[in-house]
């Protein structure tokens, strides 16, 4: 649920940014091609939104770093080039989709929705671990069919663990890929937020679907004991 921002005009990255926020991911954004390449091959995103036309290093000089180092993230290129030759040389050289400015910010979330369920071969916008429904598309989450509210960062931390269910997830892990790089993060933080989730989905009469694995992190199956 991280997302890299690079783009050097600022009322589109201030919007792009907010957007991203408000739908329920962590953001991290840059004005500077120099400073974008190194938060890219510093931390793990799972999607990078990337202008071509950038201060200090241009854009398809980052992606073609990123791809020649096999950095995972997906890559949305944005940018105000709209010819043909141009969208193919983007793609060509590694990006995984392309929007042309000026575009609507419900186009660039459902793009960015689709890179990250790409990434974890998520093909369709609803997850479901047991009795547990996830709704990417309308952010909804239910359980045996009874609705569930959840604050962004709550929504966040469980679409986390939802598309890795069955694996067990470290504090690290969930550090870099939830939180924003100067965030105040710390494992205590973590632990407050996984008590928040359990506290929703596991009301009596529902089995516990967040477990424990003691030294390890945390998993989200159904059926499995924890270590407490």
């Amino acid at each position: 649920m991280r997302v890299l921002v690079v783009e050097d005009y600022a009322p589109v990255r201030e919007a792009v940014v907010q957007g991203l926020k408000e739908a329920g991911f962590a953001v991290d954004d840059t004005s500077d091609g120099r400073d974008g390449l190194w938060y890219a091959t510093k931390n793990e995103y799972d999607v990078i939104v990337l202008d071509l036309m950038l201060p200090g290093l241009s854009g398809m000089a980052i992606l073609k770093q990123l791809r020649d180092k096999r950095m995972q993230a997906r890559v949305l290129i944005l940018t105000a080039k709209d010819a043909v030759d141009d969208r193919v040389a983007g793609l060509n050289a590694g990006a995984d989709d392309y929007l042309i400015k000026p575009f609507a910010m419900e186009e660039l979330l459902a793009r960015v929705n689709v890179l990250f369920r790409r990434r974890y071969e998520q093909f369709t916008s609803v997850i479901e671990v047991g009795d547990l429904r996830i709704d990417a598309a309308t952010q909804s989450v239910s359980r045996d069919g009874v609705a569930i509210e959840f604050t962004r960062r709550e929504y966040s931390l469980l679409v986390f663990l939802a598309v890795r269910a069955d694996q067990v997830v470290s504090r690290t892990d969930i550090w870099e890929n939830v939180y924003e790089f100067e965030s105040d993060a710390h494992s205590n933080v973590i632990d407050v937020y996984i008590r928040y989730l359990r506290q929703k989905l596991e009301r009596p009469g529902w089995s516990r679907i967040i477990h424990t694995r003691r030294g390890f992190g945390y998993i989200l199956t159904a059926g499995v004991k924890d270590d407490e």
